[in-house]
C-alpha cells in the first residue's frame, strides 16, 4: 500500500471517529464524502453527501459531488437533478453548470449541454472542458462554424488544449477544408488527443 493511500485511510478513520461524537456534522460528512470518492468508493461516498446535505441543506458543492457520482455510476438523471440542485442554490455556481452540460451532453440533449457550456464559460472562462463540451454539443448541432471559433477562444486560453484541435478538425472536415481538418487532426495527435483512430478518415481524403 502506498504512503497516499496510507494516509487516506487514516484520514478517513480519523473522520469515522469525529462523525460517532458529531454525528450531525455536515462538514465531517462532507470531507469523509469526499476521501470514499478519492478510494473510489462511489456508494460510500454518495451515502456521506446526502447525509451532509440533511445536515446541511443549502451545501450545494455536496450537490455537485453527488452529480459526479452519479455520472459515474451511469445515472444520468440524477447527475442533472443534483447538479440543478447545485444550481438552484448557488447560480453562479460554474462547476454545476459545467458538470450539467456534460450530463445533457451525453443523455444526448445537446441543445441544453450548448446552453449549461456557455453559462460555465460566462462565469469561469477558463473552464477548458466547458469549452469542449460545448464544442462537440455544436457540433452534435450542425454548427460547424460556431464550433471552430468556440474551439479557437479555447486555444487561445491554452494552446496545448488537444480537444480543441480534435474538435477543429471535425468541424473543417464538416465545412470542407479537408487542409485544415487534417492540420488541426495532426496538431490534436502530437498532444496526444484522441487515443483512439477515430478519425483516421482525416489522412485518406
Amino acid at each position: 500500500m502506498s504512503e497516499l493511500q496510507t494516509q487516506l485511510n487514516d484520514y478517513i478513520k480519523y473522520l469515522k471517529e469525529r462523525i460517532f461524537f458529531e454525528p450531525d456534522s455536515a462538514s465531517l460528512h462532507y470531507n469523509l464524502g469526499l476521501a470514499y470518492s478519492q478510494k473510489g468508493l462511489v456508494d460510500e461516498a454518495i451515502s456521506e453527501f446526502k447525509q451532509a446535505i440533511e445536515g446541511d441543506p443549502n451545501l450545494a458543492q455536496a450537490y455537485v459531488n453527488l452529480g459526479g457520482l452519479y455520472f459515474r455510476k451511469n445515472d444520468l438523471e440524477s447527475c442533472i437533478a443534483a447538479n440543478q440542485k447545485a444550481i438552484d442554490l448557488d447560480p453562479q455556481l460554474a462547476m454545476a453548470h459545467g458538470n450539467l452540460g456534460f450530463a445533457y451532453l451525453h443523455q444526448g440533449d445537446f441543445a441544453l449541454a450548448a446552453d449549461a457550456s456557455r453559462r460555465a464559460i460566462d462565469l469561469s472562462p477558463d473552464s477548458l472542458q466547458a469549452y469542449q463540451t460545448l464544442a462537440w454539443a455544436l457540433l452534435q448541432l450542425g454548427d460547424a462554424a460556431k464550433a471552430v471559433a468556440i474551439s479557437r477562444e479555447a486555444i487561445a486560453r491554452n494552446d496545448r488544449f488537444a480537444p480543441a484541435y480534435y474538435h477543429l478538425a471535425v468541424a473543417h472536415r464538416m465545412l470542407g477544408d479537408l487542409n485544415q481538418a487534417r492540420n488541426c487532426y495532426q496538431q490534436a495527435r502530437s498532444l496526444g488527443y484522441p487515443e483512439d483512430n477515430e478519425m483516421e478518415t482525416l489522412g485518406s481524403n
